[in-house]
């Protein structure tokens, strides 16, 4: 069946008639105030507890998983909510609404809205560039042995389909020029993609995207970056860091919807990534001749009814975070980590994973005790003081893991500190 893109295009974004762009929908019925008071230096407490205000997290719940799954804002549910509302009136899927969404994801990550394709997760961002890279049997691929299986997954099946090499190496914890030492060693001329967490899930060691950029830039190596992690805990643009393509989820730290993403790929390499699934929206079928084109942007990666209101979603609590000021989110984050850090570096038999040097962490904090097994520490801080972390046996590092965000407050680093000193103690 021949299919001419524009005409389709133009039937698909009739359902936005009537609605205004994503920023200017109206919020939720009955959704609280998002007005933020002015941040004072002083007194910076007041400024938080209105930033609390705006999760429906629960108030019975101290929650230090951001890391595995952030919860999200009311700015972000109520748009998602309300659009979603506004379509089912109508009964419109509300693509010509998209675009709306993906300018904002473009500006918040530092991109060009024509290399951003939404996607559901990290994962699926990972996976398509994994499967779309033209590799062939022999091709090596260098990842972190701490990547996350959403990350190092997608490269074990091209090994197992294709043949390709995987190669790893232990993140260091030491100086961010190790970290690209090690990335050195392993290159061959074989390696044809080099891939990094920006922030490892296991231990939060921030790696140097930057100069691992440069690197593989100059040896004609691919670099894509797993921003799971990063998106939402710390400021970046990806046009200043200058990788191929990265990959992130909506609902860790940036606080969107779940099952929300976004994959960018750099618009003068996209055609070395074949989209791994194609269907509507992912290009044109020439009537004439039946040759397929794929469209020029990143849109290729996108296929079929997508969920307009989950994107806006994730578009507005993107917004939230610039209105909250995304250097103050990450100087927070990091701040509530050096207090568990510290709290926790005086108790008897606790060891600290998660390196010290600024330049290799930021809102993430992993530890372990000499006389309390992990799990059981996870257990009895949940059902004690209804504490949430997240158990990390990844590399058997038999550890806790607790992620600082903007909804934390240094009482609850306190709460935490106060439980595993009475723990250990016990």
């Amino acid at each position: 069946m021949s299919l001419d893109r524009r005409t389709f295009l133009r039937h698909a974004s009739l359902g936005a008639v009537g609605l205004t762009a994503g920023a200017q929908l109206p919020a939720a019925e009955g959704a609280p105030e998002t007005a933020l008071p002015a941040f004072d230096a002083r007194a910076p407490e007041a400024f938080w507890a209105a930033v609390r205000a705006q999760f429906p997290l629960t108030s019975k719940l101290t929650y230090f998983n951001t890391g595995g799954l952030g919860p999200a804002s009311t700015p972000a549910l109520a748009k998602a909510a309300e659009l979603t509302r506004q379509l089912q009136e109508k009964s419109e899927h509300g693509h010509g609404l998209i675009a709306g969404a993906r300018a904002i994801a473009a500006g918040f990550l530092g991109a060009d809205p024509a290399e951003i394709a939404f996607v559901r997760n990290a994962t699926e961002g990972n996976a398509t560039v994994a499967a779309g890279l033209k590799l062939g049997a022999g091709d090596e691929v260098i990842y972190e042995t701490h990547a996350h299986p959403g990350g190092s997954v997608p490269w074990v099946q091209q090994a197992r389909l294709r043949g390709i090499v995987v190669k790893t190496f232990e993140p260091a914890t030491t100086s961010p020029e190790e970290n690209v030492a090690r990335v050195a060693k392993l290159l061959t001329p074989r390696t044809r993609v080099v891939q990094v967490s920006h922030v490892t899930a296991p231990t939060g060691i921030v790696l140097p995207v930057d100069a691992l950029a440069q690197l593989c830039r100059a040896r004609g190596v691919w670099f894509h970056i797993d921003g799971a992690q990063s998106a939402g805990m710390i400021p970046f643009s990806l046009r200043a860091i200058g990788c191929d393509s990265f990959a992130t989820s909506g609902h860790k730290w940036i606080g969107g919807p779940h099952e929300t993403g976004v994959l960018y790929v750099r618009r003068d390499r996209m055609d070395e990534v074949e989209p791994v699934l194609a269907g509507a929206y992912s290009g044109d079928v020439d009537a004439a001749t039946g040759e397929f084109k794929l469209t020029e942007n990143a849109m290729r990666y996108e296929y079929g009814t997508r969920n307009a209101a989950a994107m806006h979603g994730l578009a507005e609590a993107m917004r939230f975070q610039e209105r909250i000021g995304r250097d103050r989110i990450a100087a927070r984050g990091r701040e509530l980590a050096e207090r568990v850090r510290s709290g926790l570096a005086v108790l008897k038999g606790v060891e600290i994973l998660t390196p010290a040097a600024p330049a290799l962490c930021a809102a993430m904090i992993t530890f372990r005790t000499a006389t309390v097994p992990h799990d059981k520490l996870f257990s009895r801080l949940m059902s004690t003081r209804a504490i949430r972390c997240r158990p990390v046996t990844e590399e058997k590092l038999n550890a806790l893991r607790v992620s600082t965000h903007i909804f934390n407050s240094p009482a609850e680093c306190d709460a935490l500190i106060a439980g595993v000193a009475e723990i250990v103690r016990s």
